[in-house]
């Protein structure tokens, strides 16, 4: 790594087009405080070819979480997501979304509120991407001003969440969305939460459709709220039976 690292930044700046992509990707995958610096050059360079770009940002996200001090990096997308430049807010939004960047997740709500739909959605995985469900009550509170178009774009992070791998980010996703909207609305989203593996979120889960759309849950898919009945967890049994009566 010693000696690759000095020769890749090299030919970094003689290389274009694929080969540049591809040193992009070994510097990212080295994760060295020297690369840094250069993957944040190109990513801010307006001359720079978008896709390039658009890697240089994707290295950033995977190499600044593993930095000893990660701070400046931090601190200088945290000015480039205010930009008035549209390309360099898509970029700098997705390189803030690592794991455990809590910092950025105001900044990134923010940018769900952006003109550019590219950044609002790229804000969308952003905030998905910190893995922190803090972030989940902070939406809530972003909800009571804002528009159609905001409150759709906070739906999306909600219903990403729900795809997470830790269940407790799963459960308060679910537990939230039912401040959002009702189930029968998104009957596909809650159908596959009954096969959820954690118990409270099949429970969750069933207990709204119950509540809100068991005539709809029942004609949708009977199938499985039947098989609900079998289910380890007696609240679930209980909640999947509530359905079928209701629907007698």
């Amino acid at each position: 790594r010693d000696q690759a690292i000095p020769l890749l930044l090299r030919a970094l700046k003689h290389a274009d087009g694929e080969l540049k992509r591809e040193i992009l990707f070994v510097l990212g995958s080295f994760a060295k405080e020297q690369s840094i610096g250069p993957l944040y050059e190109i990513m801010t360079d307006r001359e720079e070819d978008e896709e390039i770009r658009q890697d240089a940002a994707i290295q950033i996200s995977v190499i600044a979480p593993l930095l000893q001090n990660p701070q400046p990096v931090i601190d200088s997308l945290l000015k480039d997501i205010g930009s008035a430049d549209a390309e360099l807010r898509l970029h700098a939004t997705f390189a803030l979304g690592w794991q455990g960047n809590f910092q950025a997740a105001i900044p990134l709500i923010e940018r769900l509120y952006d003109d550019d739909d590219r950044v609002r959605q790229t804000a969308v995985n952003a905030l998905c991407n910190l893995r922190d469900d803090r972030i989940l009550p902070l939406l809530l509170e972003r909800l009571e001003h804002g528009d159609s178009e905001q409150k759709h774009c906070i739906l999306d992070v909600y219903l990403k969440c729900l795809e997470h791998d830790d269940p407790d980010v799963r459960f308060d996703a679910l537990a939230c969305l039912g401040l959002l909207v009702e189930a029968r609305d998104h009957l596909e989203v809650y159908r596959k939460l009954l096969k959820d593996p954690d118990p409270r979120i099949r429970g969750l889960a069933v207990k709204r459709l119950a509540e809100d759309a068991a005539e709809a849950a029942r004609q949708s898919f009977p199938a499985d709220i039947e098989a609900l009945l079998e289910d380890p967890d007696m609240k679930v049994k209980r909640a999947a039976l509530k359905i079928l009566k209701k629907s007698e």
